[in-house]
């Protein structure tokens, strides 16, 4: 069976065929022109679209500015050519437009608005590890605590005094992270004030490696995460009881209870090893899109990730920002999926390469 440009077989002496190499070869030169047509599609759309606005963002960040008492308003009309300069806004659409690839090319996304004089890539690369660290570590560790509880609920042999997991699961797959985070401040900070409610860590505290600083980080994420994780586990969970119970009555499951195998091994080796590839799947998509932030819960937080910061550039009106947060997610989701085109192989030996 052939999907893709990816073939499934279930004769697995097959993957060392007779030019396998070539194959993979042109297998990959389709997935990397696939790849780099994506980003040249998706950053035009992501240059056009903020122009859109009828607004200009550099006048209205300065009307903001003048509102605060920062610019004198008979300044605003001289600053704004003056920016409008600067940032490249005063020239027609399409020298833009070159110009911005031309910026691409050379790894410059432009300066900030909102944070100006600061770079958009240093904006980004600031907020990254924290998105990064937070996401990753909710992500893995739902997936991971969910998987292993759906398997379990869906194992006839552990008994049915997990079955009261299901009405949980599905309670909390229902909820979204950004209202039991809501109600986790709630509890945790106001009722239990135990908690930090926002930001990364304490204020006042300079950033170092050391035993103190990184319980200060976990103490403030742990509501973060902890929103992210209690309703990730409910997906999970689900999704990997229902892959449970359609190979239970596959013919190698058969064949392993018919050779008296231990339950644990079967359950481990055979079971729990074919049900958890689509949830593989799911979960690189996930990592994939761990660039984008949680977005409600960073600003809910004030967590100082890339969601948060994303929010704060279209709240700003903040175009370079803007484009360069989204490219940014665009490019990793697109490196992840394409890391896992060629690593689906490795996970399950059914799937080669193969020509449509």
């Amino acid at each position: 069976m052939c999907f893709a440009g990816i073939r499934i077989d279930g004769d697995v002496s097959r993957l060392a065929g007779s030019g396998g190499n070539n194959v993979t070869i042109g297998f990959l030169l389709r997935r990397l022109g696939i790849f780099c047509l994506i980003v040249f599609v998706a950053a035009t759309i992501n240059f056009m679209v903020p122009r859109l606005r009828p607004t200009n963002p550099i006048e209205s960040r300065l009307y903001e500015l003048a509102a605060q008492g920062g610019v004198r308003v008979g300044q605003i009309k001289e600053m704004v050519r003056i920016y409008n300069e600067k940032f490249g806004f005063d020239k027609p659409l399409y020298v833009q437009y070159a110009n911005y690839w031309i910026d691409l090319a050379r790894g410059d996304m432009g300066t900030s608005i909102s944070f100006y004089p600061a770079s958009v890539r240093a904006e980004i690369m600031r907020a990254a590890p924290w998105t990064i660290g937070l996401l990753t570590v909710a992500t893995l560790l739902s997936f991971g605590v969910g998987s292993i509880l759906g398997a379990l609920m869906a194992w006839p042999k552990v008994g049915t005094y997990v079955s009261f997991l299901v009405p949980i699961f599905m309670t909390l797959s229902a909820i979204p992270y950004y209202l039991l985070g809501i109600v986790m401040i709630y509890t945790f900070a106001l009722v239990w004030p135990i908690l930090p409610t926002s930001a990364a860590y304490s204020s006042g505290k300079n950033l170092e490696w050391s035993l103190d600083m990184i319980l200060d980080i976990a103490k403030h994420a742990v509501l973060p995460a902890g929103s992210i994780i209690l309703t990730g586990i409910g997906g999970w969970g689900l999704g990997m009881r229902a892959m449970m119970v359609t190979i239970m009555g596959e013919d190698y499951m058969n064949m392993a209870e018919s050779k008296g195998l231990r339950p644990r091994t079967i359950f481990f080796r055979y079971a729990l090893r074919n049900a958890v590839l689509p949830q593989v799947t799911s979960l690189a998509i996930s990592l994939a899109h761990i660039m984008s932030g949680a977005v409600v819960v960073e600003v809910i937080f004030a967590y100082p990730g890339v969601g948060y910061l994303l929010f704060r550039a279209i709240s700003g009106n903040d175009y370079f920002l803007i484009q360069g947060i989204v490219l940014f997610i665009i490019i990793s989701i697109g490196i992840a999926l394409l890391t896992l085109d060629l690593l689906y192989p490795l996970i399950d030996p059914r799937i080669r390469y193969g020509k449509n």
